[in-house]
């Protein structure tokens, strides 16, 4: 390891598939070391993981960092959002956690609306109408089928939560991820305790919100991890802040981000509260606000079309009119829970390579088409869209964006921007520091511009009416049972 000009931190992004860990000096900029260690997700009707895997999967992760970790001064989590995670009085999970993609809840969300004045007055309370993904319908949920679970529960915690208290042993949270729970008022920063009474859950299971800055507590002693005594541990946050914060984001620069799920934010001045649902109104990890829209299905639904092919994911032909909606997981953005994949279009010289492409530019079409709604009215239009995720780097992806958006590209050098935005968090809380403005000196947005071409609007336009037409077989009465 080359001798680093200023401390040393550790940027944590506990994803849904694994987790990864970097150490980064917080002068420069250099990862000095990194590791990474995999998680397990159930299949099925549910997406559960077992907390303690994730516990493990950081231990792995920082043991593979070496010396670098034991000379860092402080540590951050990022973490995949909504997950509901119950631990019983020695804190130990009651159950696995319900996963942000796990949509058994979408009957008591609809209830939930319903029952609390409709979407126009949870957006205003909240910032966001819950989906399925949100915590407070998995709550519900759980109240529901698994009742002994919920009065076993004696701490409720989000997963990146969940892993700052192994480290500290205090239960606590952040702004950013609060947001994401259903339970949190954006309006006044504050747990909604009307909604908390609704649902049957007591604030005193909940976690104390750390304010942007604020340190949750210092790491201490157990076992094997390989930290030093007093090492600082920063509030964490949710994915999509802490990517935001990897990049150091100003307000209205647009993020696709192409992962797991796909999303589009931007950092914005003004509290967001949009009634039709398609953006989330959530806090970012600084003092602003992060709308937001998602899709539950991105880069694994393509790989998967890919897969049924026998087909290489970028093994893409143009043409064709085929249209492939690819909800394989039913889908948030649009909001259709109970949605599955749908093909239409199909000829006799229809070639798997144009089924491919349709699966790509279904997955970019209900990401653009929120993108509007995520930007400020004031936004630059004509400003490069940020392209981040696991897909960043495939050349289908970057084309299908290009060709649908009309907007000029920007990809990023710097990987793992999650792991990066913790480790920028980490070193404010050591320097006092804004954790964007860390991430803007470390220049971790710096990378290539693609140019801007003609944006498809056959393709679009065909893609708006197959989605339109089948509105009937995409939104089919909810299962009962």
């Amino acid at each position: 390891m080359s001798a680093s000009e200023g401390p040393l931190v550790v940027g944590v992004d506990s994803s849904t598939q694994s987790t990864k860990v970097l150490v980064v000096d917080a002068a420069t900029g250099e990862v000095v070391a990194s590791g990474q260690a995999p998680h397990t997700v159930t299949t099925g009707a549910g997406r559960e993981s077992d907390p303690e895997q994730w516990w493990s999967a950081l231990r792995q992760a920082l043991h593979q960092c070496g010396d670098a970790a034991r000379e860092a001064a402080a540590v951050s989590v990022g973490g995949q959002q909504h997950g509901l995670v119950t631990l019983d009085e020695r804190g130990r999970p009651v159950r696995p956690a319900l996963l942000w993609n796990d949509v058994r809840s979408a009957p008591q969300t609809r209830r939930l609306v319903e029952e609390f004045g409709g979407p126009k007055a949870w957006a205003e309370r909240v910032g966001s109408v819950p989906a399925p993904s949100f915590t407070v319908t998995k709550w519900a949920w759980l109240a529901e089928h698994e009742p002994d679970a919920v009065r076993a529960t004696a701490a409720v915690r989000l997963p990146h939560d969940y892993l700052t208290e192994r480290l500290t042993g205090s239960g606590t949270t952040d702004r950013g991820d609060a947001s994401g729970t259903g339970w949190w008022a954006s309006a006044d920063e504050s747990y909604d305790e009307e909604i908390l009474a609704r649902v049957g859950l007591d604030p005193a299971l909940l976690p104390t919100v750390v304010r942007p800055g604020e340190i949750a507590g210092t790491v201490r002693d157990v076992g094997d991890l390989p930290f030093s005594k007093g090492t600082l541990v920063a509030p964490g946050t949710g994915d999509n802040a802490a990517a935001a914060l990897g990049l150091g984001l100003r307000p209205g620069a647009p993020v696709l981000s192409l992962g797991t799920s796909g999303t589009v934010y931007a950092v914005s001045q003004h509290r967001p509260t949009d009634p039709s649902g398609t953006v989330a109104g959530f806090a970012d990890a600084r003092g602003e606000w992060l709308p937001l829209a998602c899709t539950l299905n991105c880069t694994l639904a393509v790989d998967r079309i890919a897969t049924l092919f026998g087909l290489d994911r970028d093994a893409v032909e143009p043409g064709g009119g085929v249209t492939l909606l690819p909800y394989l997981d039913g889908e948030r953005t649009p909001d259709l829970p109970h949605a599955t994949g749908l093909l239409h279009g199909l000829r006799h010289d229809t070639t798997g390579g144009q089924v491919l492409q349709a699966a790509y530019d279904g997955a970019v079409h209900a990401l653009l088409k929120a993108l509007d709604l995520v930007l400020d009215a004031d936004a630059d239009q004509a400003a490069p869209l940020l392209l981040i995720g696991g897909g960043a780097r495939g050349k289908t992806w970057q084309q299908t964006v290009l060709r649908l958006s009309g907007r000029a590209v920007q990809v990023p050098e710097a990987r793992e921007l999650v792991a990066l935005g913790a480790a920028a968090q980490a070193a404010g809380v050591l320097t006092g520091e804004d954790p964007a403005a860390v991430a803007r000196r470390w220049g971790t947005a710096r990378g290539p511009v693609l140019d801007p071409v003609d944006r498809d609007e056959a393709a679009l336009d065909r893609i708006t009416g197959v989605l339109s037409d089948a509105s009937a077989l995409l939104d089919p009465p909810p299962p009962t049972g």
